[in-house]
């Protein structure tokens, strides 16, 4: 296609699979002294493409102010029937970085990030008790209502969830298939596990399979995982006399609707300027580049436009049995500013009804080019790093 369209340049459009793809290709036809030049632009909504050259994706901000817009929606239901719980599940299977922007856009009650159940290796009735207490806490206080956020593969994130779902592929594919066939051939820890798992879960683990006799991980609904567990314990917690309070779940999931509105200003000049730039160098004839804007933070006519060859955002990874060169995915940074953010915020946003409501995308006026809160801090930490090694 290259030869019959005579390009001077190819232009890839996506995330870290797409722009790894893009390294692969612009090296092929280097080797072969082809004309065609590859130039790659960091696009995903979920925000996990990026690093000290690449501070953002383009569709992180549309999308995370389409969710907020909901989400603030729901904080006002919350605040005004005073009689729901909303369990919201985003996108955002590899990372929490869409689940915290929209947790400072709109400050929930609680909100899940995924990396720090990994890190702390938090068991699947440790993440339950923690809403359980949520919800005790604010029940004292007469509230029995709230709003709580958590990224689509939080489920992936538990580390004994991902080591059932293991054991659960190999009985499964020895030709064990009924439940209690199946759950004799677990180890005890994820058997006891497994039991304490609801119903209808079980059911997804163990009858709905891909076509690699794979659990279907990014379709379990995770936000119904959490209230049958925390209905379970409140339940176990009335019968001894210690919660009085009333639980009444909504279960909501905000997926594809968020990357397909009208892009923010933000997201609109960002789009162009890493068009223009990639077409830039394209024409400067370099190649295996990702396309580079940065002084995000500063009006449009101050970024700076440059690239960045993607091979330095590469390492190996094992993937089908082979050492394979793939782009990393940037997750939340536990260590990172915007975290450390987010931990401070939270405490206030628990018990207290603090809820913001963004409202829809503004394309003119005072917020119209107001960038989103991670990218903020994100680049904060970078100007006091940079500060730091000056001194």
């Amino acid at each position: 296609m290259c030869n019959d369209l005579e390009l001077d340049g190819l232009i890839v459009i996506g995330g870290d699979d797409s722009n790894t793809n893009a390294a692969l290709l612009a090296e092929y036809f280097q080797s072969i002294h082809h004309r065609t030049r590859v130039i790659g632009c960091p696009k995903t909504i979920d925000g996990d493409l990026k690093n000290a050259y690449i501070p953002v994706s383009f569709g992180f901000d549309t999308a995370c102010k389409i969710y907020s817009e909901l989400i603030g929606n729901i904080c006002v239901d919350a605040l005004s029937a005073q009689k729901y719980y909303h369990f919201v599940r985003l996108m955002g299977r590899s990372a929490s970085h869409i689940t915290m922007e929209c947790a400072f856009e709109t400050h929930p009650n609680y909100a899940f990030i995924g990396e720090e159940i990994s890190a702390k290796k938090k068991s699947v009735k440790e993440i339950t008790q923690e809403v359980v207490d949520l919800i005790v806490e604010r029940a004292k206080l007469g509230k029995n209502y709230g709003v709580v956020l958590l990224p689509e593969g939080l489920i992936e994130f538990i580390p004994e969830m991902g080591s059932l779902i293991e054991e659960l592929n190999e009985v499964i594919a020895a030709g064990h298939t009924a439940q209690a066939d199946i759950a004799a051939h677990l180890k005890p820890a994820s058997r006891a596990l497994f039991d304490y798992l609801p119903q209808s879960l079980r059911d997804q683990l163990t009858l709905d399979r891909d076509s690699h006799g794979n659990v279907k991980v990014s379709q379990i609904e995770t936000e119904k995982f959490i209230v049958s567990c925390v209905q379970k314990e409140l339940d176990a917690l009335k019968a001894q006399g210690r919660y009085a309070g009333s639980f009444n779940a909504q279960c909501h999931f905000f997926g594809y609707e968020g990357r397909c509105g009208l892009p923010s200003c933000f997201d609109t000049n960002y789009c162009y300027a890493l068009g223009y730039n990639a077409g830039v160098l394209v024409h400067e004839g370099l190649n295996g580049m990702m396309s580079t804007i940065s002084n995000l933070d500063a009006p449009v006519e101050a970024w700076t436009a440059g690239g960045v060859p993607v091979t330095m955002m590469m390492n190996i990874e094992r993937r089908n049995g082979k050492d394979e060169p793939v782009i990393k995915k940037a997750l939340v940074d536990l260590d990172g500013l915007p975290y450390r953010r987010f931990v401070e915020q939270a405490k206030k946003w628990r018990l207290g009804d603090c809820y913001s409501f963004p409202g829809p995308i503004q394309f003119t006026g005072p917020a119209a080019n107001v960038i989103n809160q991670t990218l903020a801090y994100e680049i904060e930490e970078r100007k006091m790093k940079q500060q730091q090694e000056k001194q």
